[in-house]
């Protein structure tokens, strides 16, 4: 009762900056963007930091979430209210049953050979939707997509991270969570309990990666104008560094971390003057690398919020 009075509070508290115009339209961007990239960490860390698959394609899912929302609400034409979250849905379902079609075969790999084959996919996904204008003209293919109306905003974005935290607390500390981390501390020793390996790392895959596809058609709306290069193999890293940072298995970790890694990329790209603009791919790296000296285990290392904690 407390988190909901908590996240009301916070909900009413940023909206309000917003309705006075204390909030310009590029922080409330950010804001939004900051939430976005937590709902696709969450499902991430789904994948990785319950079940313990280590992926390297989650930016395929987060574009094929983005340009099939997109396609849903430039094919209708309506700007109506009830349009952005029936994009969502198309573009989370698409994602979940592609995620389902390449997941049943390449799940059953392991450690490395698992992270080459997702990494493999994630550059499949990009060379197609760099060519897509030749299937679907209107994707624009490496030109990018454009004329994509502006339906992201707060009032969208925080009820639904809420909503992606709420079920993936509720599904971390069901039986279907304890299967899935059962797989992830020792997959031979669940299967001899009777866990079928296969079926939850699938479960886990599809439902972390419909995570991804609901956090990219929030992504298209936000900005109007999607290109191939906005889901490369560099997006993947971005939200695997937030889920490993945070700490993997570690929901309170990961919204922190994608709070402040947002903030600190656009920090980063204001404070740096523009001669030195690519020296922040230095200073991320090393600021990773310095961190993870000093916490190996991420910043909340497996621990929670109070009212994220499993009620005894």
């Amino acid at each position: 009762m407390v988190a909901l009075l908590v996240a009301v509070a916070v909900f009413a508290a940023v909206e309000a900056l917003i309705l006075s115009g204390a909030l310009n339209p590029y922080w409330q961007q950010i804001i939004c963007l900051a939430g976005i990239v937590t709902i696709s960490a969450l499902g991430l860390n789904l994948i990785y930091g319950y079940t313990g698959q280590f992926s390297l394609g989650h930016a395929a899912f987060y574009g094929i979430g983005a340009y099939i929302a997109a396609l849903v609400t430039r094919g209708i034409g309506s700007h109506g209210p009830a349009i952005l979250p029936l994009s969502l849905v198309a573009g989370a379902v698409l994602a979940g049953l592609v995620a389902l079609l390449i997941g049943l075969p390449i799940l059953r790999l392991k450690s490395d050979y698992l992270a080459i084959a997702t990494l493999g996919f994630g550059i499949i996904v990009k060379v197609l939707l760099d060519n897509a204008d030749q299937v679907v003209p209107m994707m624009g293919g490496s030109r990018g997509m454009s004329a994509i109306p502006r339906l992201t905003s707060f009032v969208w974005v925080f009820p639904l991270a809420v909503v992606a935290l709420v079920v993936l607390r509720n599904i971390v500390y069901s039986g279907i969570g304890r299967a899935l981390i059962s797989v992830r501390e020792d997959e031979l020793a669940a299967e001899a309990v009777g866990i079928d390996s296969t079926r939850y790392k699938t479960l886990g895959f599809v439902i972390g990666c419909m995570y991804a596809g609901v956090a990219g058609g929030l992504y298209a709306h936000l900005f109007t104008f999607l290109h191939p290069s906005n889901f490369d193999f560099l997006k993947s890293i971005d939200v695997l560094l937030v889920v490993v940072l945070g700490g993997l298995g570690s929901m309170s970790g990961t919204i922190v971390a994608a709070v402040a890694w947002t903030f600190l990329l656009e920090g980063l790209r204001i404070v740096l003057p523009p001669a030195v603009q690519d020296w922040r791919w230095v200073i991320y790296p090393l600021l990773l690398v310095i961190f993870m000296l000093v916490r190996p285990g991420g910043i909340f290392a497996g621990t929670e919020f109070r009212f994220l904690r499993e009620k005894k």
